[in-house]
C-alpha cells in the first residue's frame, strides 16, 4: 500500500511540522484541531517556515505555494474518512490518545493506517483501543520536524510487515530517515535523552552550576547543539515530566523519578519556550 494523502490530528508545533514535511513532498494533507484559531496559527507557522526554506534556496517560491495548496484545515474529524493514514500528534496523554484512535477507527476507511507520534507511550495499548492493531505503528517525529532527520518506526505487537513498509516508505518521501526499535516505554530516543535532562534538572535544583554553565559545560564538552535545559524548555517542560513518569511507571525503576523542581516547574506553567518560560525567559509568549 502507498500513502497518497495523510490526515494529522493536532495543530500544534509537532503536526504543524508533520503537516509542513507531508504536503512538501507532494502528499495532499488534512491538518485537523479544535478550533479554527489553532488551525490559522498553524497554517502561519507552516508557511512562516516555508518562506525559510524559500530564503535558504531549499525550495523555489512555486514549491512552496504548491506545498501549501496541498494543506486542507478543519476542526472536523469527518473529513478523515478516506486519508490513506491519520498521524495523531496530540497531548501526550494515554487516554486521551487511546478516546482519539477509537474515534479515528470508526471513521476511517478499514484499510487506512493509524500512527501515533507518541514520544514515550506503548504502541501496543495505543493499538488496542481499536479494530485495526496490525495496521497501527508508532511514527515518532523530532522537533523541530522540517529540519531534524529521524522518524522512530515503532511497531505493537500485531503490527503487520505491510503496515511497517508502508510507513517506511512514507517518511523517506517526506526526506526522513526511517530507524526501528522495539515498544517499550521511551522507545529509543527518550529512555536515553529524559534520563539525561533529568539529571541536569537535579544539578540545578541542588545548586552544583547556574542554569548557564550546565548547559554551557554540556555543549562544550559534549559537543551538544543545545544545552539539556534549553532542550528542555523547547520539548515543553510538561511533556519532558509526562515521559518521565511514562518511564518510571513502565519500568518501576527509581533512576527515572522526576526532579520535584520539574515537578514544581509544571505546577506553576513554566512550561518552556511555550510559555514563555521555564528554565529561560523568552520573549514570546503564547497568543
Amino acid at each position: 500500500m502507498e500513502i497518497q494523502s495523510l490526515g494529522v490530528v493536532g495543530a500544534g508545533q509537532m503536526g504543524s511540522g508533520i503537516a509542513h514535511v507531508a504536503a512538501a513532498a507532494g502528499g495532499a494533507v488534512t491538518l485537523v484541531d479544535v478550533g479554527e484559531p489553532l488551525l490559522a496559527k498553524s497554517r502561519a507557522g507552516i508557511e512562516k517556515n516555508l518562506d525559510r526554506e524559500v530564503a535558504k534556496g531549499k525550495r523555489t517560491a512555486e514549491e512552496k505555494a504548491a506545498a501549501l495548496g496541498r494543506i486542507r484545515t478543519t476542526t472536523n474529524l469527518e473529513a478523515l474518512s478516506d486519508t490513506d493514514a491519520v498521524v495523531e500528534a496530540i497531548v501526550e496523554n494515554e487516554d486521551t490518545k487511546k478516546t482519539l484512535f477509537g474515534t479515528l477507527d470508526r471513521i476511517c476507511k478499514p484499510e487506512a493506517i493509524l500512527a501515533s507520534n507518541t514520544s514515550s507511550i506503548s504502541i501496543t495499548r495505543l493499538a488496542a483501543a481499536t479494530k485495526r492493531p496490525d495496521r497501527f505503528i508508532g511514527m515518532h517525529f523530532m522537533n523541530p520536524v522540517p529540519i531534524m532527520a529521524l522518524v522512530e518506526i515503532i511497531r505493537g505487537i500485531a503490527t503487520s510487515d505491510a503496515t511497517t513498509s508502508a510507513v517506511e516508505a512514507l517518511a523517506k518521501r517526506m526526506g526522513k530517515t526511517p530507524i526501528a526499535c522495539h515498544d517499550y516505554p521511551g522507545f529509543v530516543s527518550n529512555r536515553v535523552l529524559m534520563p539525561m535532562i533529568n539529571e541536569a534538572i537535579e544539578t540545578l535544583r541542588e545548586g552544583v552550576a547556574t542554569r548557564e554553565a550546565i548547559d554551557g559545560i554540556m555543549k562544550l564538552g559534549m559537543n551538544h547543539p543545545m544545552g539539556p535545559l534549553t532542550l528542555a524548555d523547547f520539548i515543553g517542560l510538561d511533556t519532558c515530566l509526562a515521559i518521565l513518569r511514562v518511564l518510571q511507571e513502565g519500568f518501576g525503576d527509581p533512576k527515572y523519578r522526576p526532579s520535584p523542581l520539574l515537578v514544581r516547574m509544571v505546577d506553576a506553567g513554566w512550561l518552556g519556550k511555550k510559555a514563555g518560560k521555564g528554565f529561560y525567559e523568552y520573549a514570546e509568549r503564547p497568543a
